[in-house]
């Protein structure tokens, strides 16, 4: 349980003032996402601190006095009898301090900073929800950017994607057969398939070039798929490079090219986790196509993927071909042969 939702539901009474000149009068106090709301007793809210900019006036001293960063003399007083809520207060405020960049003290008035103030806290007190926001707020367009940007960095390393003028329609059959928006072949430095962001499958030619069958170049593409629609690649991508990444893209639209360079020597460099047996065969189920030549591949004894050969969709029927003989001689020779 993080600090933010462990007091979630903490209320308490207290003696606020909203300047030097009013009296004091009783109200109830509550902890917010990263807010202090200070309410009458008709439950109406009075104001907002941002717990990043709350200040305790006099530290060590009772009843604890605390005022808006930079304006004293607003202030809330809590007595000795709610010091479950002073204690919380005051351990908010430090992992706030703690999380700030640079020192000094920022007094929010606007919405705006208010809400950059929460994206703050949370960028070191909840990076799951963090990551999960911004994952769930970055557009398609802006996936396959990110996507397009990793795949540069990673031709630095592989050397450029292999295309030709004449091979881009079995290119896109071969997309579309399998339901993946872009499919990128590259000479060396890959082992065999991966996956990047904006819906992109990058294969080593040696998938298309050292095979007869094109369903085993297919089953790859699918085992890509659908480890795309296991864990989101943009997802996995911030996890693996830290809140800070993600609030970068949150808050600029862009990740630094520092990130997307470490990321891509991971992507080649990382064995790929093992998908599970049913949802590869449900996978190819989908698409009509045969799980037993990727199953071989795999395996030439097929001791170890024996689900796939004893299970395949297509067994005893006759599945549309992945591609015309023409187009697959052509895609074998996308590397120049």
């Amino acid at each position: 349980m993080t600090a933010l939702r462990e007091y979630q539901r903490l209320e308490a009474t207290g003696l606020w003032r909203p300047t030097a000149d009013d009296q004091r009068r009783e109200v109830f106090v509550s902890i917010g996402d990263a807010t202090l709301t200070i309410t009458d007793i008709n439950n109406t809210a009075l104001t907002h601190w941002s717990l990043a900019a709350v200040d305790r006036l006099n530290p060590g001293e009772s009843p604890a006095i605390f005022a808006p960063d930079g304006d004293p003399g607003e202030t809330l007083e809590l007595s000795d009898g709610e010091a479950e809520m002073i204690a919380a207060i005051e351990k908010l405020r430090h992992a706030v301090e703690r999380a700030r960049p640079r020192p000094g003290r920022l007094r929010l008035f606007s919405g705006i900073t208010i809400t950059l103030a929460i994206v703050l806290a949370t960028v070191f007190v909840l990076p799951d929800a963090l990551v999960s926001h911004t994952v769930s707020v970055v557009p398609d367009i802006k996936r396959q950017e990110i996507g397009e940007d990793l795949l540069g960095r990673i031709e630095r390393v592989t050397g450029a994607a292999c295309d030709t003028g004449d091979t881009r329609a079995a290119v896109n059959r071969l997309e579309a057969r399998t339901g993946v928006r872009k499919i990128v072949v590259m000479q060396t430095g890959l082992e065999d398939s991966r996956h990047l962001p904006g819906n992109i499958v990058v294969l080593n030619k040696a998938l298309i070039e050292d095979y007869e069958d094109p369903a085993v170049v297919a089953g790859y593409v699918l085992r890509e798929r659908v480890q795309m629609m296991t864990i989101d690649p943009l997802r996995h991508l911030l996890e693996q490079s830290g809140p800070i990444a993600a609030f970068r893209l949150l808050t600029t639209g862009t990740i630094d090219q520092g990130t997307l360079d470490a990321y891509a020597a991971q992507v080649l460099t990382t064995a790929q986790p093992e998908v599970p047996d049913d949802l590869m065969l449900a996978a190819f189920g989908a698409v009509s196509l045969p799980s037993t030549p990727y199953a071989y591949a795999r395996d030439v004894t097929g001791e170890t993927v024996l689900p796939l050969i004893e299970a395949d969709p297509m067994a005893g029927r006759t599945p549309d071909p992945v591609l015309a003989d023409r187009d697959w001689v052509l895609l074998q020779n996308i590397c120049g042969g």
